[in-house]
């Protein structure tokens, strides 16, 4: 990962992405002043580092940015360290400073390999016992049935998250409704998890389709939330993240 961040062109088109996800090859090679092939080889790279993943509909390929290794990077070297305050006045300088964003492709994807078992993901998705470790204290409650429920409550039993399934493939695909009720101006999202076993390790895919509906923080609450699966069930211990 850090050979693939010591690039300038890569980090650029990290930043590209960052800023409007879901870029084909074409539109990532505009600016860059290097051949397609060029841009091919730098993004390969970010691929093989865990920061670029892609889905393909028809013939178009579309790239995202993974953030899930950086959050593991800055969960581990950075949050301990982290200055709450001194954070927000800098979010806060470059909301002020910074042009409009532009348009972003509606869904949210982030992808992570985890070394467990396709058994043992599959229970840390569904289990409230474990979802209390990495999910902001919250309990899921469902029963896997289409249309049934599939809801995170607090520790107080307080509604966090309302939902309801949407579709199910055991031990590897799970749809779900997304609504938070704390969210201003919310409106109802879906959520997809996937896990593809390889060997001793898993890949496993978050996609929150048309994310920005949801008002609710998902470019910064999910990373934290699958950094905290990760490292449960790598080392059977939470991560210790301040507000999670």
């Amino acid at each position: 990962m850090f050979k693939a961040l010591a690039d300038p062109t890569r980090r650029q088109l990290l930043d590209t992405l960052r800023d409007r996800a879901g870029q084909t090859l074409t539109e990532l090679e505009q600016g860059l002043g290097m051949t397609r092939f060029g841009v091919m080889k730098h993004l390969r790279v970010l691929e093989d580092a865990g920061l670029v993943t892609t889905r393909r509909e028809g013939r178009f390929k579309y790239h995202y940015l993974n953030a899930a290794p950086i959050q593991e990077l800055a969960d581990r070297w950075i949050a301990p360290y982290q200055k709450p305050f001194a954070r927000f006045a800098l979010d806060l300088k470059r909301s002020l400073e910074s042009p409009p964003a532009m348009p972003r492709k509606p869904d949210f994807v982030i992808e992570t390999y985890i070394r467990t078992t396709q058994d043992a993901l599959w229970d840390a998705l569904i289990n409230p016992d474990m979802t209390a470790q990495y999910y902001y204290g919250a309990r899921l409650s469902t029963d896997l049935r289409p249309g049934g429920p599939f809801r995170y409550a607090d520790k107080d039993g307080g509604l966090m998250l309302d939902g309801a399934v949407v579709e199910v493939t055991p031990k590897t695909r799970i749809v779900s409704t997304f609504l938070p009720p704390w969210a201003e101006n919310s409106k109802e999202t879906r959520v997809t998890f996937e896990i593809e076993p390889l060997g001793e390790i898993c890949r496993f895919r978050l996609t929150h389709h048309c994310y920005e509906d949801a008002n609710a923080g998902v470019e910064s609450g999910w990373p934290g939330i699958i950094a905290g699966l990760k490292t449960l069930l790598e080392t059977g211990k939470p991560l210790n993240v301040p507000g999670m």
